[in-house]
């Protein structure tokens, strides 16, 4: 089991890699121009790394999220220059918990904001740079630094943009290798599965969202449902045994690495974030 520690980037998570894809990609077709504000729906990790490269490429940067979100997040976007706007959640959703209807007001709030100030969006869901970011910068040194062959790769599905970037050349090195996408149990849109528990709390993934622009099916060999017990008890796990301090969508990552090396990949070399 190899884990790629994404927490090492400034923001502490992936989306520090499609920040800056996505924004200097913009700014080398010119759909960014310079003054222009960039405003984005996040729950956190993407916002975090919008803010870090704004702030750097002085860019007025606006973080569109639920205020069923992490406050932790909210404050270090804002402590980074954020300009951070809340979102009311449906009513009846528990608080800490987003679903998809929660999103969709989200976007909503999103689309009015970038409508009102002739903003930039990078939107994470549906660009290519967002795929990019991962096939040409995480796929390859993952490649690199896994010292060997992989059998195996797995990620929770948020935009699906690492799975299907990661999954691209991981295939192209090995065609046979097992990529398979996480969903949370319960919320399991992609695999095909009604939604029943659309308020889980592993954060940044099951949205509910049945069609994800990044997600090539061609790269997908399987689908693991991850129960939130399960990606908690392993989060808990890789902080006593590992002394990796992290949410539990690294635990759902985990959880599904080694549900891979218990089944499809026993005695092979399965690879997460």
């Amino acid at each position: 089991l190899l884990a790629k520690l994404e927490f090492l980037n400034p923001g502490a998570s992936k989306k520090d890699r499609v920040a800056l894809r996505m924004i200097e990609e913009a700014e080398e077709s010119g759909e960014l121009r310079p003054g222009q504000h960039v405003v984005e729906l996040t729950s956190g990790n993407a916002g975090t790394g919008f803010a870090i490269v704004c702030a750097i490429k002085g860019y007025h940067f606006v973080a569109v999220m639920s205020k069923g979100n992490s406050a932790e997040r909210r404050r270090m976007m804002a402590a980074l220059g954020a300009e951070v706007v809340l979102v009311d959640q449906m009513p009846g959703s528990p608080a800490g918990q987003v679903s998809g209807p929660d999103l969709d007001l989200v976007e909503q709030a999103t689309q009015r904001i970038v409508r009102e100030r002739g903003a930039f969006r990078p939107d994470q869901f549906h660009r290519q740079s967002n795929f990019n970011a991962h096939y040409y910068g995480t796929g390859p040194e993952i490649l690199r630094q896994a010292g060997g062959p992989i059998d195996g790769w797995c990620e929770f599905a948020g935009t699906a943009g690492t799975f299907a970037g990661v999954a691209e050349r991981i295939k192209e090195a090995n065609p046979a290798a097992l990529c398979y996408v996480l969903e949370p149990a319960g919320a399991a849109v992609l695999a095909g599965h009604a939604i029943t528990h659309a308020n889980h709390p592993i954060q940044g993934g099951g949205y509910a969202r049945a069609q994800l622009d990044m997600l090539r099916r061609e790269h997908v060999d399987g689908y693991l449902q991850i129960e939130d017990e399960e990606a908690v008890e392993v989060t808990r796990r890789l902080a006593r045994e590992e002394a990796l301090f992290c949410g539990f969508s690294s635990g759902a990552n985990v959880a599904g690495a080694l549900r891979m090396l218990a089944g499809p990949c026993a005695g092979g070399t399965v690879v997460t974030l």
